[in-house]
């Protein structure tokens, strides 16, 4: 809801505040006083084109400031939060200033932002309905969101079903398109995963096998060097009997441990001490038995060495294609099994999405028959809705229908059939919704937008926002010259739809007429002062003796005629008595 618009240097308007009321709000004023400047405020504040010479002469910019309650998870709070805005206990703060020169900018929620982005949040929160600007309904993505609103459950429970079943579709259609666009890569996708399994299969490598042969390559390549440096090792651990002079560690250590056990029992010190050498004794004369059986055991053959480097090689050329070690060579064979068997299994999936494909499609053919159907009912509830309104707004004559069609498919293919043609789907169903007017008997229907005059279009969009009530989600809306060319008992009427419209939404009226302004929940004045500005105490709210001398100067010119007093009073009457 807007809860107030602040504006400056703005047309006639030097600096004026516009309170705004949750129900029905009624602007008046004088011809040339500015009323048309809240309209003109409004559109800037929704992303409207920025006019240079709307800026009041001798100002710089033209500045425009706008209060908005948003409600937590709507969709104008989640697209204000997406550009970085801050919402504060609820409130969404808008600005917008134009200088003189023609520049433009945007401010939403202490965020600067693109004009875009507020014209996005226009159709959201605003409906405007008047002579040159026209929003909301006359769109028809909007429209036919409206008639499925409207229409309840015949429309909501299909096409619930239709959304899942159409998401699945696509889903479908994406994973198949895949498959059959890129059948040639595929193929030799499958091809180099062939070839390098059965190259790894031919070797038949073992997780491990690749260390292994390295450490037996270099026992094999060094066997003499090895059997050497064993022999020498183990003659200075346990002797050489070639040598009889010789002095080996074996027979050093056990000379000390014999000199130690002499005394030991003199003192548990060197007793320990003489335990540890013990120890030692038999440490060396086990390294030295294992030298001589290692010496034994070394086998120096050269047979050996050279299929040993011939399995090496062999699993080199897998590692250099496949993994940096036979682990990663096993790691990458079982993946690619696994891909393989997922590509030669494609012909049998192209089959599966096939027969879903065509399943889903004709799954959408009935759900989107059965929208068509509950559409074309409900537009003809709609229509006679309508049309019954526009005879109270001074428009007998008008008759109002929905024309609701579908696009043929270029092949049958790529559409649902309805009604026995193939036609071209989406999110929504088959269906194109276009509301039509036809102004006056003989006159062919055509589009709202083009077949009413900017006051007519006020009051036909009037009648369709009174019979949508609670369907469009729209929280406030503004109409403009919706009393042109009506009075009297037209005029009241009116009115009478505006206060209705009002129960369940924000109604903003720009109006020189008093049957209208009667029927408002609060009324604003908007004035001149003596040098043809308006200042902030030029937006004032009426109430009680001031708003019966404001209706009745817009009766018949003069506030104090007592005639036009009693006629404003007997109409304030009435239209509380309708509320």
């Amino acid at each position: 809801m807007l809860e107030e618009m602040r504006i400056r240097s703005l047309g006639v308007i030097d600096d004026a505040v516009v309170e705004l009321s949750p129900g029905f709000t009624a602007v008046t004023g004088e011809t040339g006083a500015g009323k048309t400047m809240v309209v003109t405020s409004l559109g800037l504040l929704l992303g409207g084109r920025a006019d240079p010479a709307l800026v009041r002469i001798g100002a710089k910019a033209a500045v425009v400031e706008g209060r908005i309650t948003v409600s937590e998870g709507d969709a104008a709070a989640l697209r204000a939060a997406e550009a970085g805005a801050e919402i504060e206990d609820g409130a969404l703060l808008i600005s917008r200033t134009v200088s003189a020169e023609g520049r433009s900018r945007a401010h939403l929620g202490g965020r600067s932002v693109p004009v875009g982005v507020l014209a996005e949040l226009a159709d959201e929160l605003v409906a405007v309905h008047g002579q040159t600007d026209q929003q909301g309904l006359l769109k028809p993505a909007r429209q036919r969101g409206a008639l499925d609103r409207y229409a309840g459950d015949g429309v909501t429970v299909p096409h619930a079903a239709y959304t899942v079943a159409y998401r699945r579709l696509r889903a479908v259609v994406v994973e198949l398109d895949e498959l059959t666009t890129r059948a040639r890569e595929r193929a030799q996708e499958a091809d180099l995963l062939r070839f390098g399994l059965d190259e790894v299969a031919a070797v038949a490598p073992l997780a491990g096998e690749d260390a292994e042969l390295a450490a037996e390559a270099g026992r094999l390549g060094h066997a003499e060097a090895l059997a050497s440096a064993a022999a020498l090792a183990h003659a200075a651990l346990a002797g050489d009997p070639e040598d009889q002079e010789g002095v080996d560690a074996t027979t050093v250590v056990a000379a000390a441990g014999r000199s130690l056990d002499a005394v030991r029992a003199h003192d548990p010190a060197l007793a320990a001490l003489a335990d540890r050498i013990g120890e030692i004794s038999i440490l060396l004369a086990d390294v030295a038995g294992e030298l001589a059986g290692y010496a034994d055991q070394l086998d120096a053959d050269p047979l050996r060495l050279a299929a040993v480097e011939e399995r090496r090689a062999a699993l080199t050329v897998l590692t250099r294609k496949y993994g940096q070690d036979i682990t990663a060579v096993l790691g990458w064979a079982e993946e690619g099994a696994a891909r393989l068997t997922e590509l030669e299994g494609d012909d049998d999936r192209i089959g599966e999405l096939t027969a879903e494909r065509d399943a889903l499609r004709a799954e959408l053919s009935g759900l989107g028959q059965a929208l068509t159907d509950a559409r074309t009912e409900a537009a003809a509830r709609f229509a006679a809705a309508v049309t019954d309104e526009l005879a109270s707004l001074a428009m007998p004559h008008a008759r109002v229908s929905f024309a609701i069609r579908q696009t043929e498919a270029v092949d049958e293919a790529s559409g649902i059939d309805i009604g026995g043609r193939s036609v071209v789907y989406g999110p929504s169903g088959a269906d194109e919704v276009e509301l039509l007017l036809a102004p006056h008997p003989g006159a062919q229907p055509r589009p709202i937008a083009k077949g009413a005059s900017g006051g007519e279009l006020s009051r036909v969009m009037l009648a369709v926002e009174v019979v949508f009530a609670g369907s469009d989600p729209v929280p406030t809306y503004l109409f403009d010259e919706v009393d042109a060319g009506v009075g009297g008992k037209a005029a009241v009427e009116v009115g009478r739809r505006l206060a209705k419209l009002a129960r369940s939404a924000q109604v903003v009226v720009v109006t020189h007429l008093p049957q209208v302004a009667a029927f408002a929940d609060r009324q604003l004045l908007v004035e001149k002062t003596v040098d043809g500005s308006v200042t902030r105490s030029g937006v004032t709210v009426l109430e009680g003796e001031d708003r019966v001398r404001e209706l009745s100067r817009m009766l018949a010119g003069q506030e104090d005629s007592e005639t036009a007093r009693a006629h404003a009073e007997e109409l304030l009457a009435t239209a509380r008595t309708d509320g």
